[in-house]
């Protein structure tokens, strides 16, 4: 599932904005708050698994995750525990490096996780056998598609078409026109566009933005299957847990 962008904003600030292709059936109809960890939490709640896939949190830190690593896998369950659980796991976690280091990845499906923390950005990536850590360029633009279902070639795709994107409508990047990106960026291939649909077995069920401002995190939820709209925001507070 999922294609994520990430655009950095002034000060640290950021869009992160994720297209949730999934089983029409998971698709949550809102937003859930709770509190995890002393944390201020907000994220869309899967209806099949009681995870999610996307948070935000008051203490300056958001997750977000795709199925697969680097390729598309075969699938071994029984898994330890699902990755839309884990999204949540991380937040008992003080800050990212501790979760890194602690939390107990063997029996868990491959996933590529994004993590905005206090400034960073890192990207852990688990193939099963070995997590793959990279502390990304929190100063940069960056792109991600699901390995799950996109093979390389249309990931290269996805990134030409974000690349032109991003030649039309430099800095400051806007909300809207991302959503405008993750909404309509293609080329009429309904099976690999941004927006795809895939026989209605799996479809680009939602689009969720995150903003993260001087003083708040907002999040958007289109659920584009029943074409609602929710928005809510937290307020960000107490200071940054240091890392290892």
């Amino acid at each position: 599932m999922c294609t994520v962008t990430f655009l950095p904003k002034k000060n640290g600030q950021y869009l992160l904005t994720s297209n949730r292709d999934e089983a029409p059936h998971r698709s949550p109809e809102s937003i859930t708050t709770d509190f995890i960890g002393g944390q201020q939490l907000a994220f869309p709640r899967d209806e099949e698994a009681g995870g999610t896939w996307i948070v935000m949190a008051g203490s300056d830190r958001l997750v977000c995750i795709l199925n697969g690593a680097f390729e598309k896998h075969d699938r071994k369950p029984p898994y330890r525990r699902s990755r839309g659980l884990m999204a949540l796991d991380y937040f008992l976690y003080p800050n990212v490096d501790a979760f890194i280091a602690d939390y107990e990845l063997n029996g868990m499906e491959p996933f590529t996780m994004i993590l905005c923390e206090c400034g960073r950005l890192v990207e852990l990536v688990w193939d099963e056998k070995q997590a793959h850590v990279t502390e990304l360029d929190a100063t940069a633009p960056h792109i991600w598609s699901s390995s799950t279902l996109y093979e390389a070639e249309v990931k290269a795709k996805r990134k030409a078409w974000f690349d032109t994107w991003l030649k039309e409508y430099p800095i400051p990047y806007e909300r809207d026109q991302i959503l405008h990106f993750h909404r309509t960026a293609g080329d009429g291939d309904i099976y690999n566009d941004v927006v795809m649909n895939r026989n209605n077995i799996v479809r680009t069920v939602s689009i969720t933005s995150i903003e993260k401002g001087d003083s708040q995190m907002n999040m958007r939820y289109h659920d584009l299957l029943r074409e609602r709209v929710r928005e809510t925001k937290i307020v960000l507070k107490g200071e940054c847990v240091e890392s290892r």
